[in-house]
């Protein structure tokens, strides 16, 4: 992608209204820009991003045994009355009606709908355990929509739906995605630590939250500082092994690790006192097992291999894109920009172009834009005419992983240096030796 052809409507100050460091630079970059309150439309430099973070999730879902599907985001006011919630929800919910005066929703979540979509479909155990996932938009009017896509009214939500015939299956199916939720995150550059959540007047002790480390967290969080260093399931995980997932989930969830809603000081007083750690956390995950809530109120039942109608137990996993993506600036950058994981980087690599209009400069990054494009890497070519220190700024600014820069002194010795965003390493080597490092 060459710059002089892209939308990236970079700005120069801190915008008044962004109160943390991810609004703050996600705006200054053109990420985002903002439609009304709580409401962001994500442009190009936003959306690469938002796909490589969907693509991530997908993967992880899909190797966990999830089935994507696709449900609207226009609901039947019946559904959520069949199930209680639609009077009980709140002011949260956007109530609307079509012409025929049909009482209808923006949907906030997708409980009633996916339950219906298997009553009408399931009737047997032999097709459980079933786990679908969708990702899609919502609406929740938020009472006070803040800090940009952290809290907005409009988002984009990952939420699966799991159905067992039995409890026990329920809980291996909750292991599944407590594994691929940790996966996921470590995928994107994230340690996040599982800690136990509220359940409701649902009860019981599946309920988990993700949360990250953020000095700029929404609530307080209290945990054992060896979380920071556990091994996260790896590429081989057995997805259908009962026994290893429940180890990866005892592992998580031996040590105290909770929210200030959940926090027990006496218990936390009771890890040593150098293994205690209190900090800030933002919630990029909910794992939620709910039993037979919803089928028993909308009729959800299979045949069981006895003969009989059981209704099924049910669990509901979310993970916020829209969300994600501040998260992750959150827990990576520094005083001149975004600093990108290279699984989720806009761009792997920008080829800055210092002296637009020098034959030797054009012909040098015309070459490596174009080795690089073809050897599979997403390529940003900075080829405008600004100041050098605008080149340099808007590098640092937008986070990309590598940056490769070719001037007329070091091309006319057939050199470019190599930047590394992260460490700040620069190192100069020939035309051939940079395009080969990341070619290979």
């Amino acid at each position: 992608m060459r710059l002089s052809r892209y939308f990236m409507p970079i700005l120069k100050e801190n915008p008044k209204e962004a109160e943390i460091v991810s609004h703050r630079l996600m705006l200054r970059a053109g990420m985002i820009r903002q439609q009304s309150q709580g409401i962001y439309s994500w442009l190009p430099l936003g959306k690469r991003v938002l796909d490589k973070v969907n693509a991530i999730i997908r993967e992880e879902q899909n190797r966990a045994g999830a089935i994507e599907l696709s449900m609207p985001t226009l609901q039947s006011a019946e559904l959520w009355q069949e199930s209680g919630r639609y009077d009980a929800y709140g002011k949260e919910m956007l109530r609307i009606k079509d012409r025929q005066e049909r009482p209808m929703l923006y949907g906030p979540t997708n409980e009633e709908m996916v339950t219906d979509i298997f009553r009408s479909s399931v009737k047997s155990y032999k097709d459980l355990p079933l786990n679908l996932y969708h990702i899609q938009l919502k609406f929740r009017d938020e009472i006070r929509p803040r800090f940009g896509t952290m809290r907005s009214r409009e988002f984009m939500m990952k939420d699966a739906y799991s159905f067992d015939l039995t409890r026990e299956g329920a809980e291996h199916s909750y292991n599944k995605m407590f594994a691929a939720y940790l996966r996921t995150f470590d995928r994107l550059g994230l340690r996040a630590i599982p800690m136990r959540a509220d359940t409701g007047p649902i009860g019981g002790n599946l309920s988990h939250e993700f949360i990250i480390l953020a000095d700029t967290g929404e609530s307080e969080v209290f945990c054992h500082k060896d979380f920071v260093g556990f091994d996260i399931p790896g590429d081989g995980t057995d997805f259908d092994s009962v026994e290893g997932l429940k180890a990866i989930f005892d592992k998580w969830t031996s040590l105290y690790a909770a929210t200030s809603e959940m926090h027990d000081e006496a218990a936390f007083n009771a890890v040593p006192e150098g293994e205690r750690l209190s900090a800030r956390g933002i919630e990029v995950g909910h794992i939620f097992y709910f039993g037979t809530k919803y089928s028993e109120a909308m009729g959800a039942k299979v045949q069981g291999p006895d003969g009989k109608e059981h209704f099924v137990h049910m669990g509901s996993y979310g993970i916020g894109p829209t969300r994600l993506v501040p998260a992750i600036i959150e827990a990576s950058h520094d005083d001149n920009g975004i600093i990108w994981p290279a699984s989720v980087a806009p761009f792997d690599i920008v080829v800055i172009n210092m002296k637009a209009g020098d034959q030797a400069c054009d012909d040098t990054c015309e070459l490596i834009y174009a080795a690089l494009s073809k050897a599979g890497k997403d390529v940003l070519y900075d080829d405008t005419d600004d100041r050098a220190g605008t080149k340099f700024a808007t590098a640092d600014l937008i986070g990309v992983p590598v940056q490769i820069i070719a001037g007329p002194r070091a091309v006319a010795n057939g050199e470019v240096e190599v930047k590394d965003r992260k460490t700040g390493a620069r190192e100069t080597m020939t035309i051939e030796a940079a395009i080969n490092r990341f070619v290979a």
